[in-house]
């Protein structure tokens, strides 16, 4: 199964930053809509944001617009988010993963991997 591997988690206080990675090995992130996820601990995973296959759109959820920017560099086959002003209410593992197609709904491409932990302390 296809997975993509997320880097940059850790233990940030309230109002740091953090810049995650979604990192694509034997696989071209090129052509694909990513999206970045996350769970916390017993909720559902729910998406943060997502950027279509060219960059030229994006997506947030409400609760991390204007804190939060994806971004992607096709060259590199990397995407990521950029996290600032960080709350305790953002502390879950993230994770990244490929659609189908090159806009941000319908399937996944590619199956979950292990994610990232981003632990935000009051």
């Amino acid at each position: 199964q296809l997975q993509l591997v997320e880097s940059g988690g850790g233990l940030v206080q309230l109002g740091g930053s953090l810049r995650l990675s979604c990192i694509a090995s034997g696989f071209t992130l090129d052509g694909h809509a990513i999206g970045w996820f996350r769970q916390a601990p017993g909720k559902e995973r729910e998406r943060v944001s997502c950027i279509s296959s060219s960059g030229g759109s994006t997506s947030y959820r409400d609760s991390v617009k204007g804190r939060f920017t994806i971004s992607r560099d096709n060259a590199k086959n990397t995407v990521y988010l950029q996290m600032n002003s960080l709350k305790p209410e953002d502390t879950a593992v993230y994770y990244c993963a490929a659609y189908l197609y090159s806009y941000c709904s319908g399937a996944l491409e590619t199956s979950w991997g292990q994610g990232t932990q981003v632990t935000v302390s009051s």
